[in-house]
């Protein structure tokens, strides 16, 4: 079996890593954690029908050097694959990918940061992958301003990359903990045009008796429109937490047109639809082992006319040595009838069960919905996990194994394995 590259390449930065990086380095931290997965399923290929799949991943992160406290750290994250099964099924599929790499400088004074290399930001409107370079820090106590610039990396294979940026920013106002109201932008470019330009205001807020409020809006620039606003309380009651919330969706303005959209549900967009979800979960922490809990969900739609109701209740309970089983029971009524269902689910964990795996674990999930009106000839659907797994080497080693089934009007029945080997080296 020939590796692919990227795989050969993640195994052999693991094994130097974690060979030469503690003899070579003194006084630095060092944090390595490797998984290593491996799934077993049966998919239709371009050549076979119900094919032997069994891709093997190799996740490996490493962070290097000042990682608790201010100073110059380095920090890694990627992925490779290779497809022990007939070898087509990922044919037309990457093997591969550097998902993060870069080196990050915290300053003594401001909170001043800096990261430069391949990165995620996360800036108000910004929820991006980018090449390039990342500033933050506060103007005084009161303001702060965080800054970024580069390329996208959701555009690096359309048709190259050059004409392609990304930048934008935040600029917020606090105060302590009472409250953070932010104004963030983004622009993209593809091949030298716009692909979107937005807008985006959030806040947080602590109001008397221990309620926060927090929300953010964004507003499309290029249809000049806001696409969704979401808003929720957090609100104590001596045992109680409840938490009221909206969200609004206009497809118009949500969905953007350019090529930086990865949105399955862009068709959407010109639809003129708008899409209201609301409701509230409550928690009950008055019992000592047990949460219970209630939740209702509304679905409201401005075109299509119709609006669906999910109402539920949960039930956790933990015990010592952190075994905990919980369960949800909860039934959703819609305008259309094919929205109506039941829906049950049961789940435990059981870590380091005495007699059986002392320095293990087990879990279990199941889910069983039943639809008021069949789908496709089937008027149910199930799926049920199990699983296993084990410590090692002062718990630097986990070894896990996990079965999963799922029987549904879409696909009449799939069963798939895993296992997976967690390694983490601090120093």
């Amino acid at each position: 079996m020939k590796l692919p590259g990227h795989f050969k390449i993640l195994l052999s930065a693991s094994l130097v890593l974690s060979l030469c990086l503690p003899a070579a380095v003194s006084g630095a931290a060092i944090h390595l954690e490797s998984d290593t997965l491996l799934r077993v399923f049966e998919r239709d290929s371009p050549t076979e029908e119900d094919a032997a799949v069994a891709p093997l991943y190799e996740y490996l992160r490493a962070d290097f050097g000042e990682l608790d406290s201010r100073g110059l750290s380095f920090h890694l994250y990627g992925w490779g694959r290779a497809d022990l099964g007939d070898g087509e099924f990922y044919a037309d599929d990457s093997a591969g990918e550097l998902l993060y790499g870069y080196i990050e400088y915290l300053g003594p004074a401001a909170n001043f940061g800096l990261r430069l290399g391949r990165q995620y930001v996360f800036e108000g409107v910004a929820d991006e992958a980018i090449d390039g370079l990342r500033l933050d820090g506060d103007l005084t106590p009161y303001f702060s301003v965080s800054a970024y610039g580069g390329q996208p990396v959701a555009l690096d294979s359309e048709n190259g990359r050059s004409g392609d940026s990304i930048w934008g920013g935040r600029l917020a106002h606090h105060l302590g903990t009472h409250y953070n109201v932010g104004l963030s932008y983004k622009s993209v470019d593809n091949d030298d045009e716009q692909a979107e330009e937005s807008l985006g205001v959030d806040l947080s807020l602590a109001l008397p008796m221990g309620i926060d409020l927090y929300g953010y809006s964004s507003r499309n620039l290029d249809t000049e429109g806001w696409g969704e606003h979401f808003y929720q309380l957090a609100i104590p009651v001596m045992d109680f937490h409840l938490r009221p919330y909206l969200e609004v969706f206009e497809y118009d303005h949500y969905f953007t047109e350019g090529a930086n959209s990865a949105q399955p549900f862009r068709f959407l967009a010109g639809t003129e639809e708008q899409l209201r979800v609301y409701g509230g979960d409550l928690l009950w922490f008055g019992a000592e082992d047990w949460d219970l809990g209630a939740k209702v969900k509304f679905y409201d739609y401005d075109l299509r006319g119709d609006s669906s109701r999910y109402y539920a209740g949960t039930a956790t309970w933990r015990g010592e040595d952190l075994p905990e089983f919980g369960g949800e029971f909860g039934f959703m009524e819609g305008d259309d009838k094919a929205n109506d269902y039941l829906l049950t689910r049961a789940y435990f964990y059981w870590d380091r069960p005495p007699q059986v795996l002392s320095s293990g674990f087990v879990t279990g999930d199941i889910v069983y919905v039943f639809y008021d009106e069949e789908i496709y000839g089937e008027d149910a659907s199930l799926f049920l996990s199990l699983g296993a797994g084990s410590r090692f080497l002062s718990d630097a080693l986990e070894i896990r194994v996990s079965g999963d089934y799922s029987a549904d009007p879409y696909l009449e029945e799939d069963l798939r394995g895993m296992v997976l080997a967690k390694y983490a080296f601090d120093r």
